[in-house]
């Protein structure tokens, strides 16, 4: 790997900064106008099929099952914002109509956060908050449901291996080893951990690096975790307003500040890059206005972007992307949650 390593320069200046990984080579480019990029995307309305029974709690992950390339995960509250002391089961698979086809994961989770479907679809969750001796975990299920491995201690967090505290994002490499995002900010009081932790494939410590800080390599809430086609992992620093990408061992490679302030980061098997930023305005990210942002990972370009749809329902806080380029987006807000979808015109 080359040793050139650079940060963007700040909003406003046109640069560009070519970072070699390999063969191949990454692109971070901002421009005057970080909402210029074009909306090619209509809104459709999901059509979410629940029981009688259920209502949807925030969709807090978004998921596309990598066996079809379209079927959706749905990680979510339990009906409202917490899972604490429910045992409604958080986690749904839907078909390409919108109906339920599977539901598991009750009374194991006090809030809901990290989610992610591997290759294999194993289902991977991560609960961020401590209490009633859950929490502070990340667990794997089958694609039936059936727990295979549990991360962390239950209802204890810490810094030491094996613990976490309120973990953000979870995600694994084809060679099954395991990629954490420990920490979610401050809560009662209480600063979380900010770092990255990588684990083997059972779960044993390898390493971790970070800690809270906006230098290159450090954190303010990592918030969502990708990977590209390269391996390189890319981390949704969102207090930071910016995304972090490292190698897999936590060298440094840049950070990009051109998709704004990253709730949730999604890359497809094309290298292209989704972006939900649901929290810059002019006091925490002067600039950038909130929506999705949609770019590739070769250049670093942002090329599309899916302006705030309407003030009243709220920004969308999770997304994903199938493998025709729909746009599947969680809406997080109180009494407005629900899921849409973006199709391009």
């Amino acid at each position: 790997m080359k040793k050139l390593v650079q940060s963007l320069s700040a909003l406003g200046l046109s640069t560009a900064i070519m970072i070699g990984c390999g063969d191949s080579s990454l692109y971070a480019q901002s421009t005057n106008d970080p909402n210029a990029a074009p909306n090619p995307y209509r809104m459709e309305e999901f059509p979410l099929q629940l029981p009688d029974d259920r209502k949807l709690g925030a969709p807090i992950g978004v998921e596309i099952d990598h066996s079809d390339g379209k079927t959706l995960w749905i990680f979510e509250r339990c009906g409202g914002d917490s899972c604490a002391g429910s045992a409604v089961d958080p986690v749904m698979k839907l078909d390409a109509s919108g109906k339920m086809v599977a539901n598991f994961g009750g009374g194991l989770t006090n809030w809901p956060h990290g989610f992610y479907v591997d290759r294999a679809g194993n289902v991977w969750i991560t609960d961020g908050r401590g209490e009633n001796g859950k929490g502070h975990t990340v667990i794997k299920f089958s694609p039936q449901g059936k727990i295979l491995l549990t991360l962390g201690k239950p209802g204890q967090a810490g810094n030491a291996p094996g613990m976490f505290d309120m973990p953000s994002d979870v995600i694994t490499t084809p060679d099954g080893d395991i990629f954490v995002a420990d920490g979610h900010g401050v809560f009662e009081g209480h600063q979380s951990n900010d770092r990255i932790v990588k684990l083997s494939k059972d779960g044993t410590f390898i390493t971790t690096w970070g800690k809270h800080g906006s230098a290159p390599g450090e954190f303010d809430v990592p918030h969502s975790l990708a990977m590209d086609s390269a391996g390189r992992l890319y981390v949704g620093d969102r207090s930071n307003s910016r995304i972090q990408i490292f190698d897999q061992s936590g060298k440094f490679i840049v950070e990009w500040k051109q998709f704004g302030r990253p709730s949730s980061v999604y890359i497809d098997n094309n290298d292209t890059i989704y972006v939900a930023d649901s929290q810059s305005d002019d006091k925490t990210n002067p600039g950038f206005k909130q929506g999705i942002r949609i770019g590739s990972v070769k250049d670093g370009k942002v090329l599309a972007f899916i302006p705030l749809i309407d003030a009243a329902i709220g920004p969308s806080e999770e997304l994903a992307a199938d493998d025709q380029g729909n746009v599947f987006a969680g809406f997080t807000a109180k009494g407005k949650m629900a899921v849409r979808k973006f199709v391009k015109n």
